[in-house]
């Protein structure tokens, strides 16, 4: 009997099919087993980014999410750290792994509407998250900052975030330029986990 390792092994060497994921199993089939004429693309498989497609093209303006994640659980909001008045989660689209967001409460749209206490607590919970992610992923420097209103490239213009993107000297290819696709290598769960255990006590 064929085992699944000889399997996945075999598929490696074609263009392999993930399939069902349940309850944390995955099997790896070959796409020669099926019906199918093989073409010259090669396939990543996003199956977690049809909860987007599904919610139509201006998600946010119905809720935001920013105001609705405080409410819910850490893991599934990817909350890493809440502080008084501000809260830090990843991001869902990250630009890199461990791609962190600084978020106050309040349901402010730019920097010059936070209040002392907000910035105070932004600017402290962004050198905190800088120690931590240099700590977890070696990293070996940061791009940080605000993207103000729509016009500017915010994706949630109506809350304000602040962005922290980890960098490292390789981690710069052709890939999103040509391709338009950026290669994320660990799981957002995964990655939340991580820097919030390692993230201090209050």
């Amino acid at each position: 009997m064929e085992s699944t390792g000889d399997r996945a092994a075999d598929a490696y060497g074609s263009d392999p099919v993930i399939g069902d994921a349940s309850f944390g199993e995955v099997s790896i089939e070959s796409s020669a087993d099926f019906a199918a004429v093989p073409d010259a693309f090669q396939r990543l498989w996003t199956p977690h980014r049809m909860v987007y497609i599904e919610a139509g093209p201006t998600p946010h303006e119905q809720e935001c999410p920013f105001c609705v994640a405080p409410s819910m659980s850490d893991e599934k909001a990817l909350i890493v750290a809440r502080g008084e008045h501000c809260y830090v989660l990843l991001n869902l689209f990250p630009y890199n792994s461990g791609h962190l967001l600084i978020v106050p409460y309040r349901h402010i749209a730019t920097y010059d509407e936070a209040n002392a206490d907000e910035v105070a607590e932004m600017g402290s919970l962004t050198q905190i998250a800088m120690r931590v992610l240099t700590a977890t992923s070696h990293c070996d420097g940061f791009n940080i900052g605000m993207n103000q209103g729509k016009i500017a490239g915010a994706g949630i213009a109506g809350h304000l975030h602040q962005h922290i993107v980890p960098r490292w000297a390789t981690d710069s290819n052709f890939f999103p330029i040509i391709a338009g696709t950026k290669a994320v290598p660990r799981l957002l769960g995964e990655v939340r986990a991580e820097v919030a255990g390692a993230w201090p006590a209050a």
